[in-house]
């Protein structure tokens, strides 16, 4: 895993499987009341086709920039104590974790709030390409979208 630090957290890409109870306890904090935890899961379908794998890419220099970026606007916009983000790279299987995101605060509601805030910007912003490999022997890449 390569793991960039910013100053509550970090983001990360990875080759190996993802780890959430190290996640976990690298957000732990006595000043937090609450931790909340997002795992994406790669699916067996997706637009009425059979998937049987997921393959990511990713340009990590700028995706761990921008991550780091995304974790620190969370920060300061839900006063977050910790926040860290670990996206996979490479072929999965069905079933494994794709991407972990997790952040402690001192409120719940915060920590609902900037859990989902993270993961829908790191979707929206990071250079990471998925491509879906279906049961009939096709693939596709799929969500390539230009900006």
């Amino acid at each position: 895993m390569n793991a960039a630090p910013f100053s509550t957290g970090y983001f990360a890409i990875s080759s190996e499987s993802l780890n959430r109870k190290a996640l976990r306890a690298s957000l732990q904090d006595v000043s937090a009341g609450a931790f909340v935890l997002f795992e994406g899961w790669v699916r067996d379908h997706n637009e009425g086709r059979k998937v049987l794998q997921l393959e990511y890419e990713v340009y990590e220099p700028l995706a761990v920039q921008e991550g780091n970026a995304i974790l620190q606007e969370a920060k300061d916009k839900f006063s977050l104590v910790l926040a860290a983000a670990v996206h996979r790279h490479g072929l999965l299987e069905l079933t494994e974790p794709a991407v972990l995101v997790g952040v402690s605060s001192a409120h719940r509601d915060a920590a609902f709030d900037a859990c989902r805030y993270i993961i829908d910007e790191v979707k929206a912003r990071l250079p990471i390409w998925k491509k879906e490999h279906y049961a009939d022997g096709s693939s596709d890449w799929v969500n390539c979208r230009i900006k």
